[in-house]
C-alpha cells in the first residue's frame, strides 16, 4: 500500500526537474513544516545498509545522479541506526547503540542543565558544586553559550573552504590559541568552553548529519527558555521537546518514536 502511494505521488509529482536533486524529490513526497526540523528520510550510500532496509520491509528510492539512497520509513530509531553495528558481536553492537543513545542525551541537556543549576546553587549537591562559577564573568553564561553555539558553526564552515593540508594544523592551532585567549581576555569562562567542545564533538556520533543540527536547534531553544525563566522555562522545553517527536510523523503516518 505504501509503494503505491508512493508510486502515485512520483507520477503525479508537478515538476519540470529536480533542482536540488534527492532533497527535491524528498519536498515532493513529504510536506514539510519549517518549525520542524527532524529529518523524516534516511539518507545512506552503502549498498548494505539498503538492501538490509528493504529486507526489514523498507523502501528505497534511488534518483539519478545522486550517491545516496532515500530510506522509507524512518523513525528516529532508524536515523540512530548504524550499519557498523551489525558487523560486531551482538554484545559490542548493543554497547555501541546504547553509547550512541547516551551520547545523544548528553548532548541535549548538558548545557541547559549546567545553566539551570547556575541558577539555583543551592541545590547543587556538595560532590557537584565544583561546576558553579566562582570568579567574576564578564559575559553572562547563557550569552556564552549562544555564542559559541554559532561561532562553531562559523568555523566549521570555514573548514569547508580550507585546503585539505591546511586544515588540520590550522584547526589545531586555531582551537589552543583562540580557545586561551578567549579566557584570558574574559570573554569566556573554562567551563563554558570544556561543556561546549563536548557538545560538539558529541553531536559527531550521530549517523544523521540533519538529526544533529535538528538537535542543536532544539538545544539552543532549551538554553534561551532556561536562562531566561530558570526552572519552569527548562520544564516547559522539554515538554515542547517531546511534544514536537511524538506529533512528528512518518511517511506512514506513524508516530516518529
Amino acid at each position: 500500500t505504501l509503494l503505491n502511494q508512493i508510486v502515485q505521488k512520483l507520477k503525479s509529482a508537478d515538476v519540470e526537474s529536480l533542482t536540488m536533486n534527492q532533497e527535491s524529490l524528498v519536498e515532493v513526497l513529504l510536506k514539510r513544516k519549517w518549525y520542524n526540523p527532524f529529518p523524516k528520510v534516511k539518507f545512506t550510500e552503502r549498498p548494505d545498509t539498503t538492501a538490509a532496509q528493504i529486507l526489514e520491509g523498507d523502501i528505497a528510492i534511488l534518483v539519478d545522479n545522486s550517491p545516496s539512497a532515500i530510506i522509507l520509513t524512518s523513525t528516529i530509531f532508524h536515523l540512530m541506526e548504524e550499519a557498523n553495528d551489525y558487523y560486531f558481536p551482538p554484545l559490542t553492537g548493543a554497547y555501541l547503540r546504547l553509547s550512541r543513545f547516551a551520547v545523544l542525551f548528553v548532548a541535549i541537556f548538558l548545557t541547559p542543565v549546567w545553566i539551570l543549576l547556575t541558577q539555583y546553587p543551592d541545590i547543587v549537591p556538595e560532590w557537584l558544586k565544583f561546576i558553579l562559577i566562582t570568579e567574576d564573568i564578564s559575559v553572562p553564561l547563557l550569552l556564552q553559550l549562544l555564542m559559541l553555539e554559532v561561532a562553531i558553526d562559523g568555523l566549521q564552515l570555514a573548514s569547508l573552504n580550507t585546503p585539505n593540508m591546511l586544515a588540520t594544523p590550522l584547526s589545531i592551532i586555531a582551537a589552543i590559541i583562540v580557545g586561551d585567549y578567549a579566557v584570558q581576555s574574559g570573554w569566556f569562562s573554562p567551563q563554558a568552553l570544556l561543556y561546549q567542545a563536548f557538545v560538539t564533538l558529541a553531536n559527531f556520533s550521530q549517523p544523521g548529519f540533519e538529526l544533529g543540527y535538528a538537535l542543536k536547534f532544539f538545544r539552543i531553544l532549551l538554553l534561551i527558555v532556561t536562562g531566561a525563566f530558570g526552572i519552569w522555562g527548562f520544564v516547559s522545553g522539554v515538554l515542547f521537546l517531546l511534544i514536537v517527536l511524538v506529533c512528528n510523523k512518518t511517511v506512514t503516518g506513524k508516530c516518529y518514536l
